[in-house]
Parts: C-alpha cells; sequence; structure tokens
C-alpha cells in the first residue's frame, strides 16, 4: 500500500502531541519573576519535548518522501513510535510538578530511548519492505549520530542515579542540539538522484 495514508495520520498525532504539551503549562499564580519561578521545570521539560517532537517529525517526513510502500510490519513500527512520543506530555507534566529529580528524568530518557529505538525499527521495517537497493536504504548510510544519541541516553539514564538527574538532562540536550543539525541525508540522496 502507497504511505499517504500512514503519512496524514502521523501528521495529525504530531499535531496532537504539540497540542497536549502546551496544555501541560500552567499559567503562574502571581505576577513577576517570583511567580514564574516555579514554572522553570515544566517549561524547560515542555521546550526539550516541543525541540524533540519537532525533530522527530522533521526526520519523518524526510524519510517518508522516499517511501514508496508500506506494509503492515511498517504500519506497526510506525504506531510504537507514535506510543513513546505521545508519552511526552505524561513526563513533562511528571518533571513539572516534581521538578529535575531521578525518577521524572529517568521517565524521560526512557521515553527517548524508546523513541529512538522505534524510529530505527521504522527505518529497518520501511527498508525491509522496499529491499536493500532502495533509495530509503542508501540515504540511511552510517549511524552515527544514531550511536551516539543511543550512548548519551544510557549514560543520562545511569546519571540520574549515580550523579545527578541535571546531568541527565544535560546529556538530553546534547543529543537535541546534535540533531538540530539537519539530518541530510535524505536531502543529498535527492540532490545525488
Amino acid at each position: 500500500m502507497k504511505p499517504d495514508r500512514m503519512m496524514a495520520f502521523t501528521d495529525g498525532v504530531f499535531a496532537i502531541i504539540i497540542t497536549i504539551m502546551v496544555l501541560e503549562l500552567h499559567v503562574p499564580d502571581g505576577t513577576g519573576f517570583a511567580a514564574l519561578s516555579p514554572e522553570i521545570p515544566l517549561f524547560g521539560a515542555y521546550v526539550l519535548s516541543f525541540i524533540y517532537v519537532g525533530l522527530y517529525w522533521n526526520n519523518h517526513h524526510h524519510m517518508m518522501n522516499w517511501a514508496k510502500r508500506v506494509n503492515g510490519r511498517v504500519l506497526w513500527s510506525n504506531l510504537g513510535l507514535l506510543f513513546w512520543l505521545s508519552l511526552f506530555p505524561f513526563v513533562i507534566r511528571w518533571v513539572g510538578e516534581r521538578g529535575v529529580t531521578v525518577f521524572p528524568v529517568t521517565a524521560f530518557g526512557i521515553v527517548l530511548f524508546m523513541a529512538a529505538i522505534f524510529y530505527w525499527v521504522l527505518e529497518r521495517s520501511l527498508i525491509a519492505a522496499e529491499g536493500a537497493e532502495s533509495e530509503i536504504a542508501k540515504a540511511v548510510g552510517a549511524k552515527h549520530k544514531e550511536w551516539i544519541s543511543m550512548i548519551f541516553y544510557v549514560v543520562g539514564l545511569m546519571a540520574a542515579f549515580l550523579v545527578s538527574p541535571f546531568v541527565s538532562v544535560a546529556l538530553y540536550v546534547a543529543v537535541a542540539v546534535l540533531w538540530l543539525i539537519p539530518d541530510r541525508r535524505f536531502e543529498r540522496r535527492l540532490q545525488a538522484g
């Protein structure tokens, strides 16, 4: 089957996730900087989550533009990715209510790690559906950023317990910064083709 319906559904889910995330933000009880202070962890978690959802949407969009067909495995892999991304509103609320503490930050890291795993599974499923010589397979190529991301997520998960949840957050931010440099693999394939 063609990927059009899956892409439309996925775009809708991304839009809903972002909408729900912004609804988690609270209006401060007062005015001025003192009233904003308790909301800083929640706002920080929101900004980081928004960036991550944007990064996933952007890379998903580029990858799916190359897809010629999808099958059941691709559909389920995509749903797995969307499941983990849909947990962002939950983890940002937990960080907002409990601050930058061990368990909320660990939950945030688990969501990041599992979303990365399912994005990788989606890539593999698309390659399996389209073949090893497909444009997607050629574009994916080396996965240096992916491996660095996974290592940072695992170290971040351990750091929350062994060092400080703030170290974990710094590692999660570092991964986001790494991915803010656009992934040009699919654009390079377009220019080469």
